[in-house]
């Protein structure tokens, strides 16, 4: 059996108020090493508020061959859309 070092995930916050951004990958024995490693790599210039890592074997995700029915729609939800909704004069342009 071969040892692989873990591969994992880097989001970087650039300022707080924002969300986190997806930034790259890197490979990391343990979190503790990826979480410095992705500060070295990442947030050189200071590029950063915070990060978050996450080994990429427990990601999941939506599987593109179903994404018609993943993603289907709401055109038969006329709540969903803003036009459904009467803005009052006062609040003004949104």
């Amino acid at each position: 059996m071969t040892d692989v070092t873990p591969l994992w995930e880097v989001f970087i916050r650039p300022r707080n108020g924002l969300a986190h951004k997806h930034v790259g990958s890197l490979h990391a024995a343990d979190e503790v090493l990826a979480l410095d490693a992705a500060r070295d790599v990442y947030t050189r210039r200071e590029e950063g508020t915070s990060i978050w890592i996450m080994r990429s074997d427990a990601i999941v995700a939506s599987d593109p061959a179903h994404a018609d029915e993943t993603f289907d729609p709401a055109g038969d939800k006329i709540y969903r859309h803003p036009t459904f909704y009467k803005i009052p004069d006062e609040v003004g342009h949104m």
